[in-house]
């Protein structure tokens, strides 16, 4: 006589999916579906496990491989035009215990990351209209998502469309039919990168606002770092600049004088004119400030416009009295637009000076070997549209 028999082993959904794709094809439904497949869909699967027995198995019994869970892992926005792909990627991720969204196609999705702000978008290359290629290249060519990871999901196994996908930026790969195992590392890999992304943005933003605030100590400033953030894009743009070099022209804007956290009040309150001991303490702001950036590997392009701004093409600024061309491009547009601002608007020893009185100065320092020729020509063309100065300056 034997003993009881043992019950058939569920099978994982891991093994189902690797060693019979095509019962999901046939499906046409997500995990969560009622359908329940036929012994001949089922059959290869049960053959492989060793599974016996004639009871089918609902979609709904499977369970993804074991995982060590974490409480909302992360924000998932799923783009895919079959309704079946998307439900069965949804299902998977929210047992996984990430927050999950899904569109359609790729035709808004510029819109739908700038509203959704996901830690992650997976998104299918084969769609109508926008395909996978295309959304990912808008993805990154706009500053406000480039940094949010796209895993693209192709059944394509050419050596080309990898390629394509590259060039269109995106950061990963999956191929179709997936193994869940390499789905969950690829997604919490590119969720923890995001995350690491955001706490060094968290941190540049503490930046700007410590810029701010040190602003705000001088009443004469107050507003200066929005409105050089509003002329230098408006000469970037003027002289051809990259958005690359545009977005570090704004982040210079903000942080351009972040050094005066060191300068004390005394010396940087003063309604009046300044010593020379006290302007030369005042100049150490610009080392101070490249000094403070430094700490930020994200602000390695500013710093440039922090320490330099303040030197001259003959080599009498500070601080380190650098010559001609040895100014980075993006100090000098930033110190064009610095003494813009500083005419224009109200300090204690004087009220504030037109913008004609303003292009006279910078054309005087042209002279004097101090500015380019271009950059302030460029500066003097397109500044004439930014309208009256009000008492405190503010354009």
């Amino acid at each position: 006589m034997t003993g009881p028999t043992s019950p058939a082993p569920e099978p994982s959904f891991e093994l189902l999916y690797q060693t019979a794709p095509a019962v999901f094809l046939q499906a046409k439904v997500g995990l969560f579906g009622k359908r329940m497949f036929t012994f001949e869909q089922i059959a290869p699967a049960r053959r492989d496990m060793k599974i016996e027995g004639d009871m089918p198995w609902t979609a709904a019994r499977y369970r993804p491989p074991p995982f060590d869970p974490e409480p909302h892992q992360g924000y998932v926005l799923i783009v895919d035009d079959m309704e079946a792909n998307r439900n069965l990627l949804a299902t998977v991720l929210e047992r996984a215990n990430y927050r999950v969204d899904c569109i359609e196609d790729g035709r808004d999705i510029l819109n739908q990351v700038r509203e959704k702000a996901p830690d992650l978008v997976l998104m299918d290359v084969m769609m109508p209209e926008v395909d996978g290629f295309a959304a990912c290249r808008t993805l990154k060519a706009h500053a406000a998502t480039r940094l949010v990871p796209v895993v693209l999901l192709t059944g394509l196994h050419d050596t080309d469309s990898r390629v394509r996908g590259i060039h269109a930026g995106a950061d990963d790969f999956l191929t179709k039919p997936f193994n869940l195992l390499e789905l969950y590392a690829r997604v919490r890999s590119l969720v923890r990168l995001k995350r690491y992304t955001d706490d060094l943005d968290s941190a540049e933003a503490a930046f700007v606002s410590l810029a701010l605030a040190i602003e705000a100590r001088d009443p004469y400033t107050n507003g200066h770092c929005q409105r050089l953030a509003k002329y230098s894009a408006l000469l970037g743009q003027a002289v051809g600049l990259s958005d690359d070099d545009q977005m570090v022209l704004g982040r210079g804007a903000y942080l351009h004088d972040i050094g005066k956290v060191g300068i004390a009040d005394a010396v940087l309150l003063k309604p009046a004119r300044l010593t020379p001991l006290e302007y030369a303490h005042v100049q150490e702001h610009t080392v101070i400030g490249d000094h403070v950036c430094s700490e930020l590997r994200s602000l390695r392009k500013v710093r440039s416009i922090v320490r330099h701004h303040h030197e001259r093409l003959d080599g009498s600024g500070y601080p380190d009295g650098l010559r001609g061309d040895a100014i980075p491009l993006l100090a000098q547009i930033t110190g064009i637009v610095d003494l813009h601002d500083a005419v224009t608007t109200s300090r204690p020893y004087r009220p504030a000076l037109t913008i004609e009185r303003a292009h006279d100065e910078l054309h005087q320092e042209v002279a004097k070997g101090w500015r380019r020729q271009d950059l302030v020509d460029a500066w003097t063309k397109v500044s004439g549209g930014i309208g009256a100065i009000s008492p405190k300056g503010d354009a």
